[in-house]
């Protein structure tokens, strides 16, 4: 009968003096009442030693980890109930699942059944834990783990890493985790109240940093935390009282000028050397990028969109408003916009018109110079430069009023380039009006008002008694805003 459990993995408690001994029984000699263990671990760490024997008076408990092959045919052999044993010392502790006394000091161990739950040792003593559980800190050095068969894999081989890695936390966790129960132990009311009361102590003073020290001012997200100077709304005074007023996004204020004192300030520029032929220039770039923006800017002018092109129609006058119009039309042109010009014939123009058609013809854009020759189709944007600040009588031009009944009846949207200050009404409905380098007070029919920077320098304008500061910022094209 003893032969039987040779082979089985066992356990065996000797006390908190010897310690805890695992491992497979070598032989069991019922007359000197003692054990054998081969290949020992002692609390966890492998002994030197081959093999190790125990006295029955030694053992305080035992129990089977794994049952050899052997060990299980012979139980069947002897009937359901034999399957799994355990074998006790000679203490006269009663085993739960075995109801008898416990063998004598010197008879033989005797064979009970065996609980397949671990059960805790009397006097408070907690099961011994698998060898192969324990850290691997507790192993000697040049230790290898011991392999072993997990009974949860009906016998076989655990794969490595469960041999490496285990940790046995499959018993921890059979009971999952009460979120809600743990969340409402939580008190966040409590835990804010403390924080608020251990930032500020006394009067004001924080918790952290120098005693007395007084709490900051507490900013938004959207709050510059460093100190500035007073932000001066009003940095551009003219000397004219009571002229229109306008602002810009930031709540800059941008006074409007006469005519008069525009025309000045762009005398003094061009003495300085901003020529008109640079201003021609640098008002074609800001209004054709404005251009490009109200017909659609990126969403409307990509490679893969050449079958839809946008179409403007450019409507000129023969003065330097219309110059400035065809500047605008030859970067429109380079852009991939489909340009309609509308220019009249005339026996004399301005020079500045001369070289801005003779560039324009470099472009492919179409110069018409009848309004039937304008598109009968709605275009995507008309640009109007058929006013002048000079000459208002070319409005009583026949030339003037089909063009301005063409584009009222186009029912596309007008951009005005530089409009004019008059009293009577526009004879074309502007949705919006670039002015250039200060805007003129105009009147409700120019539409939405933009400024664009020309590029006159502020010493300019001082000349010419303006206290000026950019309000552009990092724009060369900004709205403007009526007050």
């Amino acid at each position: 009968m003893a032969l039987d459990w040779v082979g089985n993995l066992v356990s065996i408690h000797c006390g908190p003096t010897l310690g805890v001994y695992q491992g497979e029984i070598s032989s069991v000699d019922q007359t000197s009442q003692t054990i054998s263990l081969r290949n020992p671990f002692h609390n966890g760490v492998k002994c030197t030693v081959p093999e190790v024997t125990f006295s029955a008076m030694d053992i305080k408990d035992l129990k089977i980890l794994e049952i050899s092959k052997n060990s299980i045919e012979v139980s069947k052999q002897n009937g359901p109930n034999s399957s799994s044993t355990t074998l006790m010392p000679h203490s006269g502790r009663k085993d739960k699942g075995g109801g008898g006394g416990g063998a004598p000091v010197n008879s033989a161990p005797v064979m009970v059944p065996n609980k397949a739950e671990p059960r805790l040792q009397e006097g408070g003593v907690s099961p011994v834990p698998h060898y192969s559980k324990r850290s691997s800190s507790c192993r000697g050095p040049n230790q290898a783990t011991p392999k072993k068969n997990g009974l949860k894999n009906g016998g076989h081989m655990k794969n490595k890493d469960d041999e490496c890695f285990g940790d046995g936390m499959d018993d921890v966790l059979d009971e999952d985790f009460d979120f809600e129960g743990n969340l409402a132990l939580f008190d966040k009311a409590a835990v804010f109240s403390q924080i608020e009361s251990s930032e500020r102590r006394g009067n004001g003073a924080r918790s952290r940093g120098t005693p007395g020290e007084q709490t900051p001012s507490r900013y938004r997200h959207d709050e510059n935390i460093l100190e500035a100077k007073p932000v001066v709304y009003r940095q551009i005074t003219v000397p004219q009282n009571g002229m229109k007023e306008y602002s810009t996004d930031s709540g800059l204020v941008v006074p409007s000028i006469s005519f008069e004192l525009h025309k000045r300030l762009l005398a003094a520029a061009e003495s300085h050397g901003l020529s008109l032929e640079r201003r021609l220039e640098m008002t074609g770039v800001c209004a054709s990028q404005m251009a490009l923006t109200l017909l659609g800017g990126p969403n409307r002018l990509t490679p893969k969109n050449v079958h839809q092109r946008p179409t403007v129609a450019l409507l000129c006058g023969p003065h330097v408003q219309g110059a400035q119009g065809i500047s605008c039309g030859r970067h429109l042109a380079n852009h991939e916009v489909e340009v309609v010009l509308f220019l009249p014939n005339f026996v004399k123009m301005l020079e500045a018109i001369t070289s801005e058609l003779a560039l324009f013809g470099k472009t492919g854009g179409r110069l018409v110079s009848n309004v039937k020759d304008l598109p009968e189709t709605p275009v995507d944007l008309v640009i109007n430069c058929l006013d002048s600040h000079e000459n208002g009588f070319l409005r009583d031009q026949p030339w003037y009023k089909a063009a301005a009944d063409w584009a009222n009846q186009n029912r596309a949207p007008v951009l005005s380039i530089d409009p004019p200050v008059s009293g009577q009404a526009h004879a074309v409905e502007a949705k919006w009006s670039l002015s250039l380098g200060l805007p003129l007070p105009l009147s409700e029919g120019a539409g939405r008002v933009y400024l664009c920077d020309i590029g006159i320098p502020r010493q300019v304008f001082q000349e010419v008694g303006i206290k000026y500061h950019s309000p552009f910022g990092c724009k060369f094209v900004i709205p403007l805003h009526s007050e």
